[in-house]
């Protein structure tokens, strides 16, 4: 048991117990030494057999080339449980792990920060049917910095080298020192995991974070997202419809060229210059040439490609231009309130107040109580009869957790009650 474990089981406070040691042990090599990288079906079967023969949670994390290369894809996989070590896959070289995911159907996975890794995982074949995110379970503990270097740090008393976080994972060879960093990501993951399950269970939390990991684990993927153009980055200054079909024009041009090249989007044309060039609306490939993103360094084949993208947002029928914005289902944006609908407004402005006040007093944050979406629907469509179990319901039909609407349905049916008044 470790020195966090043995304080997890204090008497109960709210204030996570944090490890008190004046300086953490530098975590330098994984107990068993950097494993090799399985990149083969027959490496493949036997990290399958070793897995499905070890016992207990089973530790997972990837490794993506974010910035790097198109999409999210995972470029490394690591696992770590009891019995078999730790292992390290190539996705790319093994790319269906749906056996491995077979011989650990029954086994909870610890990931951190579940929600950026799953996408990738699944696209691999590698679907938890359980899980305990460190993260999470850190801030629903409490915890000010939840980052799994300072979570280790400040509950088990070790210090992780962050220093590769950020490398290009795509990279073949990989170099050993990214190989160990890599490694010692899932070398304390599950004593993490057990140190706060005994902190969520000290401070009663831990059915609440049950009740999380389910949702994220039972949650389906996202649908693709409708209009990815319309959040490069700078799109705040571009006012008029055509300005925004140059944006449109030039972002799924340059898609269409970083897929096909599988480098990241920023690679191929910065965000910065697609803003420049819908603002400028050149009329030549010499002009766009003088915008700053457009420099000496791309060739004339390179600019014709966007400059003819100009072009045909510049002429295109008034009709099959962008609108201002997307139609949208939910409420209107909080500042609108006020003059849309007072009333409305004193509700969110009631809500608010309530659940910010009570995730005080509970020692998480405000959104891991409640969603802030979630309170603007409530609040912008109440109940027609505002009572403790027609706001439970409509919290449930919003995707709340029971959890979640033991603990608000009632302060929010008094804070919808007030603004009525």
């Amino acid at each position: 048991m470790t020195d966090a474990q043995e304080t997890a089981s204090a008497p109960a406070a709210q204030a996570p117990v944090q490890n008190s040691a004046p300086a953490p042990v530098p975590l330098l090599e994984p107990r068993e030494g950097i494993p090799p990288v399985t990149a083969s079906a027959e490496g493949l079967a036997q990290v399958t057999a070793a897995f499905a023969a070890g016992s207990g949670p089973v530790a997972v994390d990837a490794e993506r080339a974010s910035g790097y290369r198109y999409g999210q894809r995972a470029y490394l996989v690591q696992l770590r449980r009891d019995g078999a070590g730790t292992a390290l896959i190539d996705p790319v070289a093994c790319p269906d792990l749906s056996g491995l995911d077979a011989a650990l159907a029954d086994t909870e996975w610890v990931l951190h920060a579940a929600t950026q890794d799953l996408p990738c995982l699944r696209e691999i074949g590698m679907r938890p049917a359980r899980l305990f995110d460190t993260e999470l379970a850190g801030r629903l503990a409490g915890f000010a910095r939840v980052g799994l270097g300072a979570m280790v740090e400040n509950v088990l008393g070790y210090a992780l080298e962050k220093g590769h976080s950020a490398v290009d994972w795509s990279t073949r060879p990989l170099p050993e020192p990214w190989l160990r960093y890599a490694a010692l990501d899932v070398e304390l993951l599950v004593d993490l995991r057990d140190a706060l399950e005994a902190e969520l269970a000290r401070q009663g939390k831990l059915e609440w974070a049950r009740e999380e990991f389910a949702a994220i684990a039972s949650a389906p993927a996202p649908p693709p997202r409708k209009d990815p153009w319309r959040r490069t980055s700078g799109m705040h200054k571009v006012r008029r419809r055509r300005q925004m079909a140059v944006v449109r024009e030039l972002w799924q041009a340059r898609d269409a060229v970083a897929r096909k090249r599988d480098v990241s989007p920023g690679k191929v044309l910065t965000d910065a210059a697609i803003v420049e060039a819908a603002l400028a609306m050149p009329t030549s490939a010499r002009a766009l040439a003088a915008l700053p993103g457009f420099g000496q360094r791309m060739g004339r084949r390179q600019l014709d490609q966007w400059q003819a993208a100009v072009e045909r947002a510049r002429t295109l029928p008034e009709e099959e231009l962008p609108q201002q914005s997307q139609a949208t289902t939910g409420p209107p944006p909080p500042r609108a309130w006020a003059d849309k609908d007072p009333v409305a407004a004193a509700r969110l402005t009631a809500a608010r107040a309530a659940v910010t006040q009570h995730a005080e007093e509970l020692n998480l944050p405000q959104e891991n109580l409640l969603t802030p979406d979630t309170v603007r629907r409530l609040c912008w469509e109440p109940p027609a009869e505002i009572t403790r179990e027609s706001v439970s319901g409509a919290l449930r039909a919003l995707g709340a957790r029971e959890w979640q609407i033991t603990q608000t349905a009632e302060l929010l049916c008094a804070a919808l009650t007030s603004a009525e008044k």
